[in-house]
């Protein structure tokens, strides 16, 4: 009789493979979580329109901020709605002159103006190497340091303009849903991951019946 293959378990490789499955299946629910959070974020984005006026002495310029392989500033003002009522708008981007020791000339509207855009829980942060600076270039800028620092009565919520006005200043804003395509491809590939750690498993598990005739 020809030789076959008979199906006898290697407990070695069953074992190994459930473990590889079960982190594939845990790794692909992750990013898949992370993807969905992704959509829910770009789905509950909260438009508003307000009117008011800049306060320009106040501005501040948010430094290493790359559109491209350009470098420059987020420019982040003042807005006041009325008479103690402020919110920090990020106004959008401004390319950094070839010396680090110059700063880009900002133009700032005058009088009343209307700004539209989204709201922000907070300005995006940065990991922090040390004390926040202070002044018109900063790294980062938290809300409630800058109301105390300046004593304006800051709404807790940033504006991200969009509308745009005639300051030069780049407003491409990225998606709020951006990478959520990448993070559901990450969950499939750990996904296959899972699915052949089980069929090596499998194909370990048959081993070749010798002919006892030969």
């Amino acid at each position: 009789m020809p030789a076959g293959y008979a199906f006898r378990a290697r407990w070695w490789a069953i074992a190994l493979a459930a473990a590889a499955c079960a982190a594939g299946i845990a790794l692909g629910n992750w990013q898949s979580r992370r993807a969905e959070d992704k959509r829910a974020l770009g789905a509950q984005v909260q438009r508003i329109a307000v009117h008011g006026e800049f306060l320009p002495e106040r501005t501040v310029l948010l430094d290493n901020k790359l559109r491209g392989k350009r470098a420059g500033y987020e420019v982040v003002t003042p807005f006041r709605l009325a008479e103690g009522i402020h919110v920090l708008v990020n106004r959008g981007w401004i390319e950094a002159p070839p010396r680090r020791d110059q700063l880009p000339e900002v133009t700032t509207p005058r009088g009343r103006i209307r700004v539209e855009g989204v709201v922000l829980a907070r300005l995006p942060q940065p990991l922090k190497l040390g004390a926040a600076a202070k002044g018109r270039v900063r790294q980062s800028l938290e809300l409630r340091e800058f109301a105390v620092e300046t004593g304006l009565p800051l709404q807790a919520f940033v504006i991200e303009q969009h509308a745009g006005i005639a300051d030069g200043l780049l407003r491409e804003w990225p998606r709020r849903d951006a990478g959520a395509e990448k993070h559901q491809g990450y969950a499939l590939q750990w996904y296959a991951l899972a699915a052949l750690a089980v069929v090596l498993a499998l194909v370990l598990s048959f081993r070749k019946i010798e002919d006892p005739a030969k």
